[in-house]
C-alpha cells in the first residue's frame, strides 16, 4: 500500500535527480526504504513527451529511469552527499499496456533486487488508478 502524504513534492524531488526542466518525469517521492521507492508524475500538457493527448512510451521509460535515479538521489541526501550521475546499463522485460492521458498520475514502484559496486538491477511497476500500465527491468550503473 502505497502512502498518500509525500516525502517531498516537484521543488525538493528536482534537487534529487540529475535531469532539469524541462526533461524532469518525476514530481512526487511517496515513499522511500533501501530496497524500494514509490514515485508520481501527473502528466502536463507542456511535458516534453506528451504527443497526440497521450504520454508516449519514451516518457513512461524516462519516468521509469527517473524513479531509479530518484532512489539513489534520495539515498544520497539522507547521507549529506552529492549523488552522483547514473546511466542506464540495460532494460529487460519491457512491457507497456497503456498510455496516460493529460493530467493522469503515473505512480511507480521501484524495487532493488541486486545491488554491488555502483550496478543496481530493479523491477519497475508503474500503475494508473492503481492499474498496472507498464513493468519492465534495469540495470543502472553509476559514474565513476
Amino acid at each position: 500500500m502505497t502512502a498518500n502524504n509525500p516525502i517531498g513534492i516537484k521543488d525538493f524531488v528536482e534537487t534529487l535527480i540529475p535531469q532539469k526542466k524541462p526533461f524532469v518525469m518525476v514530481d512526487t517521492l511517496y515513499s522511500y526504504s533501501e530496497t524500494e521507492l514509490v514515485s508520481g508524475f501527473t502528466i502536463q500538457d507542456d511535458a516534453v513527451f506528451f504527443k497526440d493527448d497521450s504520454f508516449v512510451e519514451s516518457g513512461i521509460i524516462e519516468h521509469m529511469a527517473q524513479s531509479v535515479a530518484l532512489h539513489t538521489g534520495y539515498q544520497f541526501y539522507l547521507r549529506n552527499e552529492q549523488a552522483p550521475t547514473g546511466y542506464i546499463g540495460s532494460i529487460n522485460k519491457l512491457e507497456i499496456k497503456v498510455l496516460p492521458k493529460l493530467y493522469d498520475e503515473i505512480r511507480t514502484t521501484v524495487t532493488v533486487i541486486q545491488e554491488f559496486g555502483g550496478v543496481t538491477l530493479v523491477d519497475i511497476v508503474s500503475k494508473l488508478n492503481n492499474v498496472e500500465i507498464a513493468k519492465g527491468q534495469m540495470k543502472t550503473v553509476l559514474a565513476k
